[in-house]
């Protein structure tokens, strides 16, 4: 099972603010984002979740929360913990799932995950919530591609 956190993120590591993009709407970044995790599932956090129900991404959401353990939605699967969320994707048939926030579940992960993609956001804004810290050292930049308003990063874990 190969796990890819996706994010967006400010120069200095920020990716929301109260619950929101704290930088004004990038459609290419959306789109290129929303396409990425169309065919699998995705791992997200409760809070995530909720601010998504309206457009749930991915083939399933499997919902880390110990505070809810059942969602009104077909597709959406609970889960306590790492290994628990990876049970789930690989019970569904899936060989990749996507790490998409929020910041914790970033962080819970960050020992997991495979790959990573970044959308590199250029400035720095105030936020509440923050990618978590990694050491480049264990990570080899595979890819990456400029455009307009934002720089798309794809890391690969160096092999051990």
């Amino acid at each position: 099972m190969e796990l890819v956190s996706v994010a967006a993120v400010a120069e200095n590591g920020v990716i929301g603010r109260d619950g929101e993009l704290p930088w004004p709407s990038i459609p290419a970044d959306k789109r290129q984002y929303r396409e990425r995790i169309s065919d699998g599932p995705v791992i997200l956090g409760r809070v995530t979740f909720e601010s998504m129900r309206d457009d749930l991404p991915g083939t399933a959401q499997i919902v880390l929360s110990r505070s809810r353990r059942e969602f009104d939605v077909e597709t959406a699967y609970h889960a306590s913990d790492v290994d628990d969320a990876v049970a789930i994707a690989e019970s569904l048939g899936a060989d990749r799932a996507y790490v998409i926030g929020g910041g914790g579940i970033y962080d819970l992960f960050q020992p997991a995950v495979d790959r990573m993609v970044l959308s590199r956001i250029s400035g720095e804004y105030e936020g509440d919530t923050y990618f978590p810290e990694w050491d480049p050292d264990e990570w080899e930049l595979a890819n990456r591609t400029e455009y307009e308003a934002f720089t798309l990063e794809e890391w690969v874990r160096a092999p051990r």
